[in-house]
């Protein structure tokens, strides 16, 4: 009898040892990290994931910019090459234009719409990488493209919403590149450049940073390229342009080789000489570059 109480008293006593072990077990895994001394910094582990996280999300913002303007560098114009654009399917180019200027009461009769280059106003539309809400005067933004500038416009009752703010993040903040609103144009979308112009159904075309980069700045195409684009106080005001003329030009207005232009119509001497801007003779060319045939075709 005794033999058989020993025996279910050792069984008791293994089951307890087995049950304070597993127990023991337990509290190690749970304990373990805090009974080994490390101690780990989570206030410092989410903030370098915070800052992995931003850099992450700059990166997939900035990526589609880096992309465009490494495609935008292929269609860059050579010595060899200086008219890309030629290569674009639709551009449409239109060679030996007029420059001369037009007094600001005067209308140019353009036969595109966008104009894509002839006579204009002597103040040009600023052109670094502003957004008008409003359609502007054409005989100032012509004056843009003359200096290296491409022209983005939309037909407000054609183009989706989602492509209107597509072209402006292309557009904000980048030199040389202006956008407006034109009522009454063909296409949701056209590019122009001096004698240049895309029409375009849609933002996501891959052909407008062909565009940009083929015609911006180009020195083979644009007659005065890198002349200013920056505003000229006084002169063109982008808070508040001179406004866009819808109705057709009538018959007193100038024609695309000139004809009909003020005898007397400005030119950067006088504008800057008109607003009393204090612009040495020889800094004139930094503003606008000296046209070695201005005297054949006209005003700067």
């Amino acid at each position: 009898m005794a033999s058989g109480d020993s025996s279910k008293d050792a069984a008791k006593s293994a089951k307890a040892i087995k049950a304070a072990r597993k127990k023991a077990g337990g509290k190690s895994s749970r304990s373990g990290i805090a009974s080994s001394g490390i101690n780990i910094p989570w206030m410092t582990v989410g903030a370098v994931l915070s800052v992995i996280a931003l850099v992450a999300v700059i990166a997939w913002n900035l990526w589609p910019r880096y992309m465009e303007t490494m495609e935008a560098e292929r269609w860059a114009p050579t010595a060899e090459n200086p008219d890309p654009a030629q290569d674009i399917e639709g551009v449409v180019t239109v060679e030996e234009l007029s420059n001369v200027h037009v007094n600001p009461d005067q209308r140019v009769a353009y036969d595109q719409a966008p104009p894509i280059g002839g006579p204009h106003d002597a103040a040009w539309a600023t052109c670094n990488g502003i957004v008008y809400d409003e359609a502007i005067r054409n005989e100032n933004a012509v004056h843009s493209l003359e200096h290296g500038a491409v022209w983005i416009t939309y037909e407000p009752e054609l183009a989706d919403a989602d492509d209107v703010d597509r072209l402006r993040s292309r557009v904000e903040g980048q030199s040389y590149l202006f956008m407006s609103p034109y009522p009454g144009q063909d296409s949701p979308i056209s590019l122009q450049s001096w004698g240049r112009q895309l029409q375009l159904d849609n933002a996501e075309d891959e052909r407008i940073t062909h565009f940009i980069g083929a015609l911006r700045l180009n020195p083979y195409t644009s007659p005065e390229v890198g002349a200013s684009c920056a505003t000229i106080p006084g002169s063109f005001d982008p808070e508040n342009p001179r406004p866009f003329e819808a109705d057709p030009p009538g018959p007193d207005a100038v024609r695309m080789d000139g004809s009909g232009a003020a005898d007397d119509a400005d030119t950067m001497e006088d504008l800057f000489s008109d607003l009393d801007l204090d612009v040495p003779e020889g800094e004139i060319d930094d503003v606008v570059p000296e046209d070695p045939d201005a005297g054949e075709d006209g005003n700067q």
